[in-house]
């Protein structure tokens, strides 16, 4: 039997439910954990490549050893470059409404002020509150396709500049005390990064736009022309069809292909308890249309 009828047998065994015709899919009838067979890791991996962002409901018997067990699978576990990693493991953050900072309600892929950043992220819904909490994500191999050619020509050759460091006047939502932890604790680290606006995927050869809230501006343009520049691409992310929303039942998981994706955590559940957990996967630097790699500018320590 071939390598690929051998990895359908095995997706077989469980149902794939696709969850919008551009980005998602459910997988149910599977117990996920670290000791499953190579042959089904690897069916995940080629579906994450297929539809971006896989869902799993019903893994509550994951707990953050377990979680780290499965998402170590896909490659080696990195914590935050700024926040570190949950005592005891090697990547988990503990993403709680409660604690400040931490509502990522802004488009962005994960870190992707740092030139490696990563490949997979898996979440894990631990509180959930009673409405709302959701988070949505979008396909940016989708979106590139969706330009003209013009505007696909020019996407190519353009970098942009990510950085940790984040205007508040992009942040309406955020409090004092949110706006306070990202001066003093967010940026006690400042970096910057210089990536194509089009990275080559590594492992399917997309082309994939690497924008989000952490571009600050882009390579010989200047702001205003940059800004206008930014939101006509960035509104091709976001467009509804290029999108799928999952609704957080305790116990779920989710797992996506960073390079690909990027996503929002709707912040419309009021003051309502929410904990999810990450763990990310190490990744690679992006490499442009023209072969060229991402580059650190900056990494300065300021307190």
């Amino acid at each position: 039997m071939s390598k690929t009828s051998s990895m359908n047998n095995i997706v077989a065994c469980a149902d794939v439910l696709q969850r919008g015709a551009r980005i998602g899919a459910e997988i149910r009838n599977i117990k996920l954990a670290g000791d499953l067979p190579d042959q089904m890791i690897a069916a995940i991996n080629n579906l994450v490549l297929k539809h971006k962002v896989l869902f799993f409901r019903g893994q509550g018997h994951l707990d953050d050893g377990e979680q780290e067990s499965f998402a170590r699978r896909f490659g080696k576990l990195v914590p935050h470059p700024i926040l570190g990693a949950t005592k005891g493991t090697s990547s988990i953050l503990d993403v709680d409404s409660a604690r400040a900072g931490m509502r990522a309600d802004l488009w962005h892929a994960d870190h992707t002020f740092v030139d490696a950043y990563p490949k997979i992220t898996v979440l894990r819904a631990v509180v959930v509150p009673e409405f709302g909490g959701d988070t949505v994500w979008s396909n940016t191999v989708a979106a590139y396709l969706d330009l003209p050619q013009p505007l696909q020509r020019l996407a190519d050759e353009l970098w942009a500049v990510h950085s940790n460091v984040i205007d508040h006047a992009i942040m309406p939502r955020a409090s004092e005390v949110d706006k306070n932890h990202f001066d003093q604790v967010y940026t006690k680290t400042i970096y910057e990064t210089e990536h194509p606006v089009v990275r080559v995927h590594p492992e399917t050869s997309e082309r994939t736009l690497v924008l989000g809230d952490r571009v600050q501006r882009f390579v010989g343009i200047p702001k205003y022309d940059g800004q206008k520049l930014f939101d006509l691409l960035q509104a091709h992310i976001t467009a509804p069809e290029n999108t799928v929303r999952w609704n957080w039942k305790e116990g779920d998981l989710a797992i996506w292909d960073n390079r690909a994706t990027q996503h929002y955590a709707v912040t419309d559940y009021g003051d309502q308890h929410r904990v999810v957990r990450r763990a990310t996967v190490h990744g690679d630097v992006p490499v442009s249309v023209d072969g060229r790699h991402s580059g650190v500018m900056r990494v300065k320590t300021t307190k």
